[in-house]
Formats: structure tokens, sequence, C-alpha cells
């Protein structure tokens, strides 16, 4: 597996910095629940990038980190259902809660190939919510045009996420060292459009 170089430490330290800002201060004014959602995702955000300064990409073979980071866009959905579809937040979370579930217990019960696809599937309907809801919004006027940033970050991500994807299932797009040669600039500009997507909130 490829060592991780001081570039890639330098981006992945940008991104912890920004997901420490986004938890300070990025979400003055928002209801309780949404900057519970909101933060749950930015602090394992944050834990998962210093997980990999000091472990490196070894780090993305550890079952744990790989299920604890399924909270990134479960709760970053779950936090813009709460704040611009209130009434959808209930099922939403049901659906989080199981998808969550399937995911731990698929990780220690199944051959990788179903549990990768299980993990897909979560981070997709997830991923669909973060990258269609700010666009849909925007468009209609709803929210500022720079919220739409949101829907770029899932956009930026759902890339790398496809890379891993293929990646696990052997059968990989690009070569393991290129995947993660681009994975750190990835999280950064992922991590960027969101706090900055989130400011027009």
């Amino acid at each position: 597996m490829k060592k991780i170089s001081a570039l890639d430490r330098i981006l992945l330290l940008a991104t912890v910095l920004l997901a420490a800002y986004q938890i300070a201060g990025g979400m003055n004014g928002m209801e309780p629940l949404t900057i519970w959602f909101y933060t749950v995702s930015f602090g394992t955000l944050l834990v998962a990038g210093l997980l990999l300064i000091i472990l490196g990409f070894e780090g993305l073979e550890i079952q744990a980190v790989v299920i604890v980071s399924t909270l990134i866009p479960l709760s970053l959905s779950l936090g813009l259902i709460s704040e611009h579809l209130v009434e959808y937040t209930i099922p939403y979370l049901i659906i989080c809660v199981v998808g969550f579930t399937a995911i731990v217990i698929t990780r220690f019960s199944v051959t990788d190939r179903i549990a990768t696809i299980i993990l897909a599937v979560v981070h997709g309907i997830a991923g669909l919510i973060i990258f269609l809801l700010p666009i849909f919004l925007s468009i209609r006027g709803a929210m500022p045009a720079g919220f739409a940033l949101v829907g770029l970050g899932a956009a930026v991500i759902g890339l790398g996420g496809l890379l891993l994807a293929f990646l696990k299932a052997g059968q990989p797009i690009l070569s393991q060292k290129t995947i993660l040669t681009l994975l750190p600039a990835l999280i950064f500009l992922m991590t960027a459009a969101f706090v900055s997507g989130l400011s027009f909130s």
C-alpha cells in the first residue's frame, strides 16, 4: 500500500482544521437537532482525518474506521433533511439507523463483496441527498446559489468513494497508488465545499 506523504498529511490536516472550524463556529442560528447532526458528521470527519494522518492509508483497511466513517454522509444528510425537510426527519433517521446497522452486521458476517455492496447502497442514498437537495433548493431560490457548493462537495467525494468501491471489489478503474494519491485532495475539496456551502444556511 502507498505510504502517506507529507503533502497528504498537509491536506488531511487542512481538512481537520476546516472540520474543527465548522464545529466551533459554522453552525450559528441553526436548530439544536440540526446542529447535533452536523456536529456528528464533521466530528467524525475530524477524527477520521486525524487517524489517517497518524496511521497512514493503512487506516482505510481497519473495519472500525470504515464503519464509523459511514456516520459522515449519514449525519450530514440527516442535518440537511432536518434543516430543510423537517417533516421527513424521523422517517429518514429510521432509514439511517437501519442502514448503519446493516453495515455493522455485514462487515463481520458476510463476504467482502456483499459488505461492499451494502456499504455502497447506504452511502449512495445519503450521497444523493447531499448532492441533489442543496442544488435543488438553490435552483428553486429557496437558498442562496452558494448553498449548491454542498452538492458539489458530495459529487467530489462521490468520485472518491466510487474509485475506492471498485478498488475494494477487485475491479479498480485506476491503480491503488493513483487512487490513494488523489484521496487526500478529494477529501479536502469535499470538506471545503461543505463548509463553504453551509455558510449560506
